[in-house]
């Protein structure tokens, strides 16, 4: 029996033993950073409480981007989601490159940090969890963490904190309702994409738990909000439905609040993703917003017109190497929407789908050279 336990033993520890490919795949990536945006993570201290009424203090990874130049510019503090349970020991940093982009090139200083309970903080202390009941807690505790994020960034040279704006994702866009409803020194708008709490697209898509609690809530501190706000969510919304999110921005206005309510239409398997499937559509929305408020900068990537410098099959004349040449052919076997841009130094970067002009750009521009359009869909726009 001994002898049977033994070899039972040491058969389970070669099991567990990683064989060389799979040690090969564990290790990280090293990240590239976008540096046309300036891209880095710092790191500040915040104290914060759960709905048990424990503190904590823990630091803040906190992820900026930043126009070229000294400045300083107005702050844009963006917030990220909250995965379900079962995902979220895997949420890592978030990086939401292509609004950071568009807000950078408007002129802002973004800054988006990963909230205490997540990424690097992960385990032991959620000062977001709700359990499903009130959500006030909750709401403090992300908002305490968007506060300390601006007071952190007064310390920065290159940052106005005296003109600044907050939105967010999902919990994300909870937390900029919270944010707005505190009224805080500076604030001149807030942004909502998707915003809520309580969802399970998967075992309960489209009804969240107690869906009453964020409407209370809201209706509750809408009469202190002092700045405009504009609200998006998409039709196929798998974790708040259609008409929840109709309901809390009622509960909004009638509490006093301002917000432009966007619906719209479906998009993809999953409308919560919306930010990230359907930047052509809430781009114009919130360009307008930021219009609104003062901030005219163009930053939409406009498309040009075809400019007869070569037909689009000709990978002959694309002014990159061979690398690039390479990936032009990928990219003259997509389907439309699609896009490639060039560098001035042989570099390239293409897209298909939803903004494919700005995210081709974009993946062209992380290497901190300058890029234009070469092709969008089937013409070539380039001009030497």
């Amino acid at each position: 029996m001994h002898k049977l336990l033994l070899a039972l033993a040491t058969a389970l520890y070669l099991l567990a033993l990683p064989v060389k490919g799979q040690e090969a795949a564990s290790k990280p990536v090293a990240e590239v950073l976008a540096q046309d945006l300036r891209e880095e993570v710092l790191r500040f201290e915040a104290t914060v409480k759960d709905m048990f009424g424990r503190q904590e203090t823990k630091p803040v990874p906190v992820t900026v981007y930043r126009p070229q130049g000294d400045g300083p510019f107005p702050l844009f503090v963006f917030n990220h989601g909250r995965a379900v349970e079962a995902k979220r020991a895997q949420q890592g940093r978030y990086r939401p490159e292509s609004l950071a982009r568009y807000l950078v090139a408007k002129g802002f200083v973004v800054m988006v940090p990963n909230r205490i309970g997540y990424w690097e903080t992960y385990g032991g202390f959620d000062p977001e969890y709700s359990g499903c009941r009130s959500i006030e807690p909750m709401s403090i505790a992300a908002s305490d963490e968007v506060l300390a994020t601006v007071a952190f960034a007064r310390s920065l040279p290159y940052v106005d904190t005296s003109r600044w704006l907050v939105g967010g994702v999902s919990v994300g866009g909870l937390t900029s309702v919270a944010t707005v409803g505190r009224a805080p020194e500076g604030l001149v708008g807030g942004i909502n994409f998707s915003g809520g709490t309580g969802g399970n697209p998967d075992n309960n898509p489209g009804k969240p738990c107690n869906p009453s609690a964020t409407t209370q809530y809201w209706g509750s501190i809408a009469k202190n909000a002092k700045v405009p706000m504009v609200w998006m969510y998409w039709e196929n919304d798998k974790f708040w439905g259609s008409n929840i999110p109709k309901l809390w921005h009622q509960a909004w206005q009638d509490g006093g609040g301002q917000a432009q309510f966007a619906g719209f239409d479906a998009v993809g398997e999953d409308g919560h993703g919306g930010i990230n499937l359907d930047l052509d559509r809430w781009l114009p929305v919130v360009d307008q917003f930021l219009q609104n408020l003062g901030f005219d900068t163009p930053a939409i990537v406009q498309i040009p017109t075809a400019s007869g410098f070569a037909t689009i099959d000709n990978a002959g004349v694309v002014p990159v190497g061979a690398a690039g040449k390479a990936a032009y052919a990928k990219f003259l076997e997509m389907p439309l929407p699609r896009a490639f841009a060039v560098s001035s130094k042989g570099g390239f970067g293409y897209a298909r789908g939803d903004y494919a002009a700005g995210r081709a750009l974009g993946f062209c521009q992380r290497t901190g050279n300058t890029c234009k359009l070469y092709a969008v869909g089937d013409d070539v726009v380039y001009k030497p």
